[in-house]
């Protein structure tokens, strides 16, 4: 498994991260809350991952209403040092813990969650923090500058930005030194190319997208006229998704599926090593549900995209 630097942070991340937001929860959803992965499923998972070479855990403080990052600490807590030294934690803050409980990005409340996500790892500090979206009641920089304060005390490493935009990170990049971003982006999802990316170029930032695959939609799982498999995002949060159901994509699929068939590999595979292939991409978020979903993301790495393929998939999708 690959290391590199992430961005500014001087922090080594594998190359493929392991997303957590299903242990306990469906993400910061506080309607699925106690959903999700088991405690024992998701340490399945994290054993598996450990065991393929990752080396580096994503969760957030809300992710099951708290659940993902106390289950990362149970897990940490029966290995011994040598994992425990080599595990890079990143963790986030902005959604509520609990249906109508606070949410946000001020100073204090950052000085509090981050506290509490310590207890639930086990952990005295941890690398890597994020806000986990913008919030427009609290002046970037003093979000920024909590994160700071938080660096030069030893608990984090490096600070950044999930689910922000341009405008955000030039505020961010003005107030302190975020390291990196963590959006969503994809074959299917791609605003942040003429958005955050250029930012992220400019600066030296890392980018560590998540939902490499569009909630299924590139693993080939939809099919036109056919219901959704059930368990699946568009039978449980179909509204992210909804702009997907059209026949342009239902067809650059179709190709897409082709293109995967031509490379003797899954679309779920090519989809992972499209994004491996950018030169601007640090690292990849993965979000398996049970230990054989690893799987594509392991053989991704294994797929050496040439500039001209690369280039050649993302023309498949308009």
């Amino acid at each position: 498994m690959e290391a590199r630097t992430l961005g500014r942070s001087g922090v080594e991340v594998s190359r493929i991260i392991l997303g957590c937001g299903n242990f306990g929860g469906i993400g910061s959803a506080p309607a699925f809350f106690g959903a999700g992965e088991t405690e024992d499923e998701a340490h399945a998972i994290l054993d598996a991952a450990w065991q393929a070479g990752i080396t580096t855990l994503d969760t957030a403080d809300a992710y099951g209403g708290g659940r993902s990052e106390s289950y990362i600490g149970s897990w940490l807590a029966r290995k011994d040092p040598e994992v425990r030294e080599r595990i890079v934690l990143t963790t986030k803050t902005f959604n509520p813990m609990s249906e109508g409980a606070d949410r946000g990005l001020s100073r204090d409340r950052i000085r509090r969650q981050v506290r509490s996500s310590l207890e639930r790892l086990g952990v005295d500090a941890v690398p890597l923090y994020l806000a986990h979206a913008m919030d427009p009641d609290i002046p970037v920089a003093e979000t920024i500058g909590a994160f700071a304060e938080l660096a030069d005390e030893g608990t984090i490493v490096g600070y950044g930005g999930s689910n922000v935009d341009a405008a955000w990170l030039d505020e961010a990049l003005r107030a302190g030194e975020p390291a990196w971003v963590q959006n969503s982006y994809s074959l299917l999802e791609r605003e942040d190319e003429g958005d955050a990316l250029p930012v992220c170029r400019r600066e030296g930032l890392g980018y560590t997208p998540f939902s490499p695959l569009a909630g299924g939609w590139l693993t080939g799982k939809y099919r036109r006229d056919a219901p959704a498999p059930a368990g699946s995002r568009m039978t449980m949060r179909p509204e992210p998704y909804r702009g997907f159901e059209t026949e342009a994509v239902y067809g650059a699929l179709e190709a897409f599926e082709a293109r995967a068939r031509e490379h003797d590999t899954t679309p779920a595979a090519l989809a992972i090593a499209w994004l491996l292939a950018q030169p601007y991409v640090t690292a990849v978020v993965i979000g398996p549900r049970r230990p054989e979903h690893l799987e594509p993301a392991l053989s991704a790495l294994r797929l050496d995209l040439t500039a001209s393929e690369r280039d050649d998939l993302a023309e498949l999708f308009p």
